[in-house]
């Protein structure tokens, strides 16, 4: 009897990361079942990937339509695991804390992690939590960030909901062990990614007024030259394909360009040193009055 076709859920799956993956795991030969919200976004999937990727419309902040997606890869898998679901569909929602909308922080939390939470509730018993199906369990790939780890400046609410990704991630980790589920934390730093390249083109007017102008202007001009100068997308749907399938992945991996300066140094230097460096590069030192 040979072995059936290894099957992932990759969410976000229409740009970026998420294409990425599902770039890397129809090339090693798994079938993908990409969600995207958009019909158009499917049809250019389906043309580009043929029958190796079944597109599914989905809407993370939307349990009805997660759980008519999962029922979809249910039916198709026919009683026999789904080998991995990497979350990765998110947003970021940038802003002074003191001002943001509270309505765009609450979407933040809706999309990136109460989203990522009705997808794992979806599509969690067919990675072998529902026991009657067959097969070896699969495992679940979380896309976070080196802002899970760290915060900046004007990206809180992002922040805090990569912090929260990473907290779930270690609780899920635990309780999935009953099943032989394995969790995995990606983090990765800057990405070139559309979202990178646009970064010029933020609309920051509605803080033009505000004491934080210079300093978001600053921002995004840092973002706009670093971004494009981040990791491809494939660096990390690479890392991704492997911890789906290494022996013994393990349970965080940062993916960030520079790591000495963006990542190691700031994580041993004092944590008061490095916010005086960040606030004094984008101008947030302590006002005179």
């Amino acid at each position: 009897m040979t072995n059936p076709t290894p099957s992932a859920v990759v969410t976000g799956a229409s740009t970026g990361i998420g294409h990425a993956c599902t770039a890397e795991l129809t090339a090693r030969g798994w079938h993908v079942f990409a969600g995207v919200r958009k019909p158009a976004d499917a049809d250019r999937l389906k043309e580009e990937f043929g029958a190796a990727v079944t597109p599914l419309i989905m809407e993370v902040t939307d349990t009805a339509s997660m759980q008519s997606a999962a029922d979809t890869v249910r039916a198709a898998l026919n009683g026999v695991t789904l080998k991995g679901l990497i979350n990765n569909a998110g947003i970021a929602v940038a802003g002074p804390m003191l001002t943001v909308p509270i309505e765009e922080f609450e979407h933040q939390l809706d999309v990136n992690v109460t989203g990522v939470v009705r997808t794992t509730q979806a599509f969690g018993p067919l990675l072998g939590a529902d026991e009657s199906l067959t097969g070896e369990p699969g495992r679940i790939v979380m896309m976070s960030s080196m802002a899970g780890e760290m915060g900046a400046p004007f990206l809180g609410p992002y922040s805090a909901s990569k912090h929260a990704v990473e907290g779930l991630s270690k609780s899920l980790r635990r309780e999935m062990m009953l099943f032989g589920i394995e969790v995995i934390v990606l983090g990765p730093g800057a990405v070139a990614t559309p979202i990178w390249a646009k970064s010029d083109e933020v609309d920051i007017s509605p803080y033009e007024g505000s004491v934080y102008y210079k300093a978001l202007t600053r921002l995004r001009n840092y973002m706009s030259k670093s971004g494009p100068e981040g990791f491809p997308p494939s660096v990390i749907a690479d890392r991704a394909f492997r911890a789906l399938t290494e022996n013994k992945p393990r349970f965080r991996y940062a993916i960030v360009p520079k790591r000495l300066t963006n990542w190691s140094l700031p994580r041993m230097l004092p944590e008061r040193m490095v916010n005086n460096i960040v606030a004094k590069g984008l101008g947030l030192t302590r006002r005179k009055r």
